[in-house]
């Protein structure tokens, strides 16, 4: 019975790299307690994946459970968590992808709570490396029905946000998809950071474009390169996917006035300048208050 299954689910290397990254992801602040989940795949039909309630950061290779691409356990001492099903659909629909990390790193998470779409052309590195960051509607976590959200985003992107609940990233190996989930938050953390400091700086469409140049140069794909309709730094790129739109106008809606920018279906306006104003001086307010000034 055991010799029909792929020799990859009994690979303690494997599994010690599950628990490398769980501990990662555990004293990095992404998963509390019992927190987030991490898979890889083995085989063409099989995927070791990280046990139900169990902290990411005291895993042992023992702990590590195994599912075919269904979803059945197929070998484990501890039940396979029920998120294992994003990572199974993920896979499903990406080849290309041997790796899943899920979690809920604290600045992500924020925007994930707010409703708050990631503005691009404003770190070079984040152009390059990561693109556009969908948003994908918020949905019970655990089902089929939570999986599936994700899908109309998959095509020429690595890492989703999950509304209200986290993130997903995704690689060739665990690293990658790990890393995917650290730039993310360091991203996300500099962007909060600087809107406490005054407006945000964006790149213009000539940075930005060169940008982009780059990244096709050095092999990189991005939804920009497959929809001529998109505005550059429009968070528009995934607009089929977008089931809903944002309940409000973002606070990192201040940008460029060249034609395009920002004409997506949900960031269409601009706050005015009395508008940014009062948000840079409420914010103060804050900041000096929790310092007792």
């Amino acid at each position: 019975m055991e010799n029909k299954w792929n020799s990859g689910i009994h690979d303690r290397k494997l599994k010690e790299q599950i628990c490398e990254i769980g501990r990662r992801v555990y004293n990095k602040g992404f998963a509390a307690a019992n927190d987030g989940n991490i898979s890889i795949r083995v085989g063409e039909n099989e995927v070791l994946c990280s046990p139900t309630m169990i902290c990411k950061g005291f895993m042992e290779p023992d702990d590590i459970c195994a599912v075919d691409l269904d979803g059945n356990q197929i070998a484990g001492k501890k039940k396979r968590t029920s998120e294992v099903l994003l990572h199974l659909t993920i896979m499903k629909h990406r080849p290309d992808v041997k790796a899943v990390v899920h979690c809920h790193p604290p600045h992500a998470t924020a925007f994930a709570v707010a409703g708050e779409a990631i503005p691009q052309c404003i770190l070079p590195e984040v152009e390059v490396f990561m693109g556009e960051i969908p948003i994908a509607p918020y949905e019970t976590p655990g089902g089929q029905d939570f999986a599936d959200t994700v899908i109309p985003f998959l095509e020429a992107t690595s890492t989703i946000i999950l509304k209200n609940h986290g993130t997903v990233s995704f690689g060739k190996d665990l690293q990658e998809a790990y890393w995917k989930t650290e730039i993310l938050d360091a991203y996300c953390r500099i962007l909060l950071l600087a809107k406490q400091i005054g407006p945000i700086n964006y790149l213009d469409e000539r940075e930005s474009r060169e940008l982009l140049d780059l990244k096709k140069k050095w092999g990189f794909d991005d939804p920009r390169f497959h929809n001529e309709d998109c505005d550059l730094c429009g968070n528009s790129a995934f607009r089929d996917g977008y089931k809903e739109k944002l309940p409000h106008q973002g606070a990192f809606d201040t940008v460029p006035s060249y034609p395009g920018y920002l004409q997506g279906a949900s960031c269409s306006s601009k706050p005015s300048g009395s508008d940014q104003e009062d948000l840079v001086k409420a914010i103060t307010d804050q900041v000096m208050a929790s310092l007792g000034m």
